[in-house]
């Protein structure tokens, strides 16, 4: 039998990755000033640096994305309104309700395609204007890459198809763009051609871009205005944030390259885990950092508990789904071992019932 792991690998969430040794000096280094008074200098070189790179006219540095996407649809929709969501999106599963808590907002699930909604399944559900009884649709959100559909991406078209058919509507798009640098690598086109198709755009720099802490939040000057005092409402205002924003510079210069890395990771990890019995692994649907495992006829918190003893860190997210993510810090070595755990733990689990894990 194969020895357990020398040194944990944690392929839990691209959230797990340690700032680069770069992004270090430059916190340490970091001009900084008060944010909040709009005077730490490198927070504003890093939200004009988003804006340019999103292709829209502000951005605002929130401490995390679901305070950006919160922000998002607080800025495109108001108590009593409503906002289409895809029934997995992240902001419909993971995001505590904010949108009804803080904004009075329903959000109205629609199932899509691994993600993608279709534009005519989009117009059936916006609602008619005239009809005093339904909540006006606002704004509909989008996500790419979908997080629980294995990060999958939305083709160029699809996504400009459904977002013209939401703005033919009088409604505004907010994406999600969390790892919109991974969607953009996988469809093969700068993030700002994305981006068009979306009014208001948010991405994280702690996910693929290994920074320690922080999203960002795009959109037009006004959008950005209103959204700042959001942040303040909700507690986001921060001060010396610049310690933060040097880290974002350097991983928009420097990590978005190498997110083909961890894609090729994936697929090499995906193609692996596929030849393994007992484990189902569609390796050719992996189109970015996500890999899913179905576990058929065993739980997968008991698979999850077994590499867990061999030092290899991984997800439940379903009764028997595993998912694992690749990442900065991540090496083909470490993809080689992680397919002999997996083929080493996946000796008799006794199948108990799952419990679905988040993140």
């Amino acid at each position: 039998m194969a020895t357990p792991l020398t040194s944990v690998i944690d392929l839990r969430s691209d959230t797990v990755t340690l700032p680069s040794e770069e992004m270090r000096r430059a916190m340490a280094a970091a001009e900084l000033g008060d944010d909040v008074f709009r005077e730490d200098p490198t927070v504003n070189r890093l939200e004009a640096r988003a804006a340019e790179l999103m292709g829209k006219e502000a951005a605002l540095l929130v401490p995390s994305g679901t305070m950006g996407n919160l922000i998002g649809l607080l800025v495109n929709a108001r108590s009593g309104q409503e906002v289409i969501v895809e029934a997995d999106a992240h902001v419909f599963y993971y995001e505590g309700g904010g949108a009804a808590t803080v904004g009075g907002i329903q959000l109205r699930p629609l199932h899509g395609t691994r993600g993608v909604l279709c534009p005519d399944k989009i117009e059936a559900a916006i609602r008619p204007r005239t009809d005093v009884h339904q909540p006006p649709t606002a704004a509909v959100a989008f996500e790419d890459s979908h997080n629980r559909r294995g990060g999958a991406v939305w083709p160029l078209e699809a996504l400009r198809d459904a977002s013209a058919v939401v703005h033919e509507h009088g409604a505004a798009v907010h994406l999600d763009g969390a790892r919109i640098f991974n969607a953009a690598l996988a469809v093969g086109v700068p993030a700002r051609v994305l981006a068009e198709c979306a009014d208001t755009v948010t991405f994280c720099l702690s996910k693929g871009l290994g920074c320690p802490v922080g999203s960002v939040l795009t959109g037009s000057s006004e959008a950005i205005t209103a959204g700042r005092r959001w942040r303040k409402m909700l507690g986001g205002g921060m001060r010396q944030a610049g310690v933060l924003a040097a880290a974002g510079l350097v991983a928009l210069d420097t990590m978005v390259g190498r997110l083909a890395d961890d894609h090729q990771n994936a697929r090499t990890l995906a193609e692996g885990l596929a030849g393994i019995p007992g484990l189902d692994c569609d390796a050719n649907g992996v189109q970015t950092n996500i890999v899913m495992v179905q576990t058929p006829g065993l739980a997968a918190t008991e698979l999850v508990a077994a590499c867990r003893a061999r030092g290899l860190l991984a997800l439940a997210s379903g009764p028997q789904r595993v998912r694992l993510v690749t990442h900065y810090g991540i090496e083909q070595t470490d993809i080689d071992r992680v397919i002999d755990a997996f083929a080493v733990a996946l000796g008799a689990q006794p199948a108990v019932a799952g419990v679905a894990v988040s993140s």
